[in-house]
């Protein structure tokens, strides 16, 4: 008896010394990679790190960089032979041009507002739909509506060419419109199905067995759950629809005269063999808008966590 108490203590012994040393290999391993062990392992991968990400908004941003820099030049071709000058601003208003700028320019907004507006609503009725099927019938789903944004776009505005002649849709607003609904709605189900998948479906059950309507369960229970994935799809959407260009070229109408930005775009340049000073004054216009807005958004939600914090402390 005493003999197995003393092989049980000594196994005992022998599993803490173990477990200690596997704690201190751990240790060193970790401030190996920390870089506090004087090797510099870490602060070579830190540092790397750094390099790489620095190289990355490099690559991003020395473009929109440079389009505002040479957007005080006045010139097409990326010099300062005129000097600093905010004559490209000016003939943005000025411009034998600036009327079909405008025009397309509203044609871009309306017709992303109602594409938005449109697919976010389709999107999420869509992806509460998706997510109430049975587990093999909802992955069928998924897949399909997943073709469109793998296919390519070309594909897809060849596409809806052919089904508006077929149905004789008229040429116009009513072809754009669609075909940006078309395009975006599968972005916005993408976006709202991994905020479904955190839902527990007990709250959505609970809600009916207390009286709740299916409809007033949705809204009060499903809707407050999933609003980010809604907000962040309807931002997608919005972003999708003013940049595309092939499904806006290809379905407009070569005798209505509507463009949107990106098509007035193009053609100024095919047809002028060139870009206008005026443009990079207008890119730049947008760049700043766009980064306004994201740093207002990101400054919103900053204040929002640090109000959320305050209240449970």
């Amino acid at each position: 008896m005493s003999f197995n108490k003393q092989t049980l203590q000594n196994t005992q012994d022998s599993l803490f010394v173990a477990s200690q040393k596997l704690k201190t290999a751990s240790g060193k391993l970790r401030a190996k990679i920390d870089g506090k062990d004087g090797t510099g392992v870490g602060k070579i991968a830190k540092a790397g790190g750094s390099l790489y990400v620095l190289i990355l908004l490099l690559v991003l941003y020395t473009p929109l960089a440079l389009i505002i820099i040479f957007s005080f030049s006045n010139t097409s071709n990326f010099t300062f032979r005129n000097g600093f000058s905010i004559e490209g601003y000016l003939q943005i208003f000025k411009s034998s041009s600036s009327p079909k700028l405008f025009d397309s320019l509203y044609n871009t907004i309306v017709i992303a507002i109602i594409a938005t507006i449109a697919s976010t609503i389709l999107g999420t009725f869509a992806a509460i739909g998706i997510f109430a099927m049975k587990k093999r019938t909802r992955r069928i789903t998924e897949t399909v509506n997943q073709l469109p944004v793998i296919n390519s776009e070309i594909v897809m505005a060849v596409s809806l060419v052919l089904l508006f002649v077929a149905l004789k849709f008229p040429t116009g607003y009513i072809r754009l419109i669609f075909g940006h609904i078309a395009f975006c709605t599968p972005y916005v189900i993408l976006s709202i199905t991994p905020r479904l998948m955190t839902l527990d479906k007990n709250l959505y059950e609970a809600a009916l067995d207390l009286g709740a309507s299916p409809l007033r369960a949705m809204v009060t229970v499903i809707i407050p759950v999933i609003m980010p994935g809604i907000l962040s799809g309807a931002a997608m959407a919005f972003t999708l629809s003013l940049d595309d260009f092939i499904i806006s070229q290809l379905n407009k109408g070569a005798t209505t005269g509507i463009d949107t930005l990106s098509t007035y775009i193009y053609s100024s340049q095919h047809n002028a063999r060139g870009l206008n000073p005026f443009w990079f004054a207008v890119f730049s216009i947008i760049i700043v808008l766009v980064i306004t807005i994201v740093l207002v958004l990101n400054l919103i939600k900053i204040k929002q966590k640090k109000g959320i914090v305050k209240t449970f402390r």
